[in-house]
C-alpha cells in the first residue's frame, strides 16, 4: 500500500497544467527519442495563467548520458556537474531545462545529496506532463517523494529544542537554509512566500512527510519525531552544503556559458525579474559570456542581488 505522502505526490504530479506546457513537453522529449525517460514542469510559471513571455522551467530526465549526447563532450559535463541546462522554443513559449539521468535525479532528491539544488526544488508543486512508460512515470514519482522527507530531516535539528515548532515552520527554516546554499537571484523574504502561496498544501505535505519519518525510525516517549542527526552535526553539513552549493553555483553559470546561447541575457533577466535590478549586458559580455558573466558577481553579491 503505498504511503501517504507517495500517494500526495503521484496526485499532485498527475495534477492538471497549461495545455501548452504539456505540449513543450512532449516536444521536448521527441528531441531525445532514444533516451527521455520523463518530463516534469515546476517551478512559478506553475502558477502563472499566462504563459506568454515567461521563461519555463523543465526536467528532462533521461536514461544515460553518454547515449544522450554520443561522443560530445556534454556527457561527460552532465555527469561531472549535473545537470546541463539548456534553451528551448516551442509554439512560441521559451523554456530552459535541465537533463538529469534517472540515477541522479533519484539520488539528487535524496539525502545522499551534496548539494540542495534538485530536493529544494521537488519538494515544492511540480508536474509530470510526460513519460514513456509506467516505470519511468514510477520512477520519477519515487524520486520526488524524497524532497519533503529529505528538507524536513535536514532542517529539524537545526530547530530551537525549546520552542514549540509547526509544519510551515519546518518549511521555512527549510528554504531558507536551501536559499542560503546557492547563488540566488530573488527578494528577500522569497524562501517565507512559497509556503505562504498554499500553506494548506504545504500542511499537509509536511505531515505525511513526519509521518513518513516517524515509520522509518519510530517515536519518542512523547510522540516526537526523532533527528537522523544531532544539531551540530546538521550545522556542519549545511556548512558543507553552503560551500558547495555556492561553488556549484558558479560552476554551473561557467557550464552553461558553453551550452546555452543568449545565456548572460538569460541570467540578466532573471535577475532583474526576481531582485528587482536594472543590469544591462554590455556587448562585449555577450561577446566573452563566461568571462562577461564572472564579472557581474562581485557586483551582485555586494548588492544583495543574489545570495
Amino acid at each position: 500500500m503505498p504511503s501517504q505522502l507517495l500517494s500526495l505526490v503521484t496526485a499532485e504530479l498527475a495534477a492538471p497544467a497549461d495545455p501548452r506546457a504539456a505540449a513543450m513537453a512532449g516536444a521536448l522529449a521527441a528531441r531525445y527519442p532514444d533516451t527521455a525517460r520523463a518530463v516534469l514542469f515546476y517551478g512559478s510559471c506553475l502558477r502563472e495563467a499566462n504563459l506568454d513571455g515567461l521563461m519555463l522551467d523543465f526536467y528532462l530526465i533521461v536514461s544515460d548520458y553518454r547515449a544522450t549526447y554520443g561522443k560530445s563532450w556534454l556527457g561527460r559535463a552532465n555527469a561531472l556537474v549535473p545537470p546541463n541546462v539548456f534553451p528551448f522554443e516551442h509554439n512560441g513559449l521559451i523554456a530552459k531545462y535541465a537533463v538529469l539521468s534517472e540515477a541522479d535525479f533519484a539520488r539528487l532528491n535524496s539525502p545522499a545529496a551534496d548539494n540542495v539544488s534538485v530536493w529544494a526544488r521537488f519538494a515544492q508543486p511540480a508536474r509530470l506532463l510526460w513519460a514513456l512508460d509506467d516505470l519511468a512515470r514510477q520512477r520519477a514519482i519515487a524520486a520526488v517523494a524524497q524532497a519533503a522527507p529529505t528538507l524536513f530531516a535536514l532542517t529539524m535539528p537545526m530547530l530551537p529544542s525549546d520552542t514549540d515548532i509547526g509544519v510551515l515552520d519546518i518549511w521555512k527554516t527549510g528554504f531558507t537554509l536551501t536559499y542560503n546554499a546557492e547563488l540566488r537571484a530573488e527578494k528577500k523574504g522569497r524562501s517565507l512566500s512559497i509556503v505562504d502561496v498554499d500553506p494548506d498544501r504545504y500542511e499537509r505535505f509536511g505531515r505525511a512527510a513526519l509521518t513518513q519519518i516517524a515509520e522509518q525510525r519510530g517515536t519518542g516517549k512523547a510522540g516526537e519525531v526523532p533527528n537522523a542527526l544531532s544539531p551540530e552535526q546538521a550545522a556542519a553539513h549545511w556548512r558543507m552544503l553552503r560551500r558547495r552549493g555556492k561553488r556549484l553555483s558558479v560552476i554551473r553559470l561557467a557550464k552553461a556559458s558553453f551550452t546555452y546561447a543568449g545565456g548572460i541575457d538569460y541570467l540578466a533577466w532573471k535577475i532583474n525579474r526576481h531582485a528587482g535590478t536594472q543590469i544591462m549586458i554590455r556587448p562585449w559580455q555577450r561577446r566573452w559570456p563566461l568571462l562577461g558573466a564572472i564579472t557581474l558577481l562581485p557586483r551582485l553579491l555586494r548588492g544583495g542581488a543574489i545570495r
